[in-house]
């Protein structure tokens, strides 16, 4: 048995995971999903802190503890690797940091926007066309969850999120795996390669879906992260 604590991405709540919690206990694991800070002035050791606090006293104690992070939580998800004893960090369709770099930077330092634009001409979509939240996240979402997830209302990461530097010198010497949904429109899978290869040097094990894999692919996404894959490597320190 392990202890999955999975971490949303920018719009921090734990309900992002909830059909894939039933998923892992169903195989047996224990289940920590985890609500991201609502305050606006909130930064990267603020979300850290959370995730902390999620886990709990007894840290130690938990067998086989599995950090998962969505997205935007690749830059406060390696802040925790220091505070809990991780056996493995998992990323799922993250963004991964360079020392230094703020999430703002990232976008033109990494050129996701000519990523997502050349994705979007390869499969016959406008190029040019601005980002919409129905068209590049929830095109494979079933439309009952949705329509639940919009029914919750607006949420969305803190502008301290964006403007911090990432301060970590290197990538955290745990264990680290990286899944990629090849659908994925707005972190498209030929970007994500070249990103991770760059940046940590770690495989990317690719799976069906776009980028909320937990609402479109919960059953899938639960198997990958249970699968018993090659041994996570440590990343070669990349970033």
């Amino acid at each position: 048995m392990s202890t999955y604590a999975l971490v949303p991405g920018a719009d921090g709540r734990a309900w992002y995971w909830h059909l894939v919690v039933p998923e892992l206990r169903r195989r047996g694991h224990d289940v920590v999903a985890v609500d991201l800070p609502a305050d606006a002035s909130a930064g990267l050791a603020e979300h850290a802190d959370a995730v902390v606090r999620a886990i709990g006293d007894g840290a130690e104690a938990r067998a086989g503890l599995v950090l998962v992070a969505q997205s935007l939580a690749g830059f406060f998800a390696p802040l925790v690797c220091a505070r809990v004893p991780l056996d493995q960090l998992i990323l799922v369709n993250a963004m991964v940091p360079a020392p230094g770099e703020t999430a703002g930077e990232w976008w033109a330092a990494t050129g996701q926007a000519e990523a997502r634009a050349a994705f979007a001409a390869q499969q016959g979509r406008d190029p040019e066309a601005p980002f919409d939240l129905l068209t590049d996240f929830f095109h494979d979402v079933p439309e009952d969850v949705t329509a639940e997830a919009l029914s919750q209302g607006e949420a969305g990461p803190s502008e301290a999120l964006f403007a911090e530097p990432w301060p970590l010198r290197e990538w955290p010497d745990v264990p680290t795996r990286f899944l990629q949904g090849r659908e994925d429109r707005f972190f498209p899978l030929a970007f994500q390669r070249r990103v991770v290869g760059e940046r940590l040097g770690v495989p990317v094990e690719d799976m069906p879906g776009g980028h909320l894999l937990a609402l479109s692919r919960p059953v899938e996404l639960a198997e990958l992260l249970c699968r018993e894959a090659p041994p996570p490597r440590s990343p070669a320190h990349r970033a």
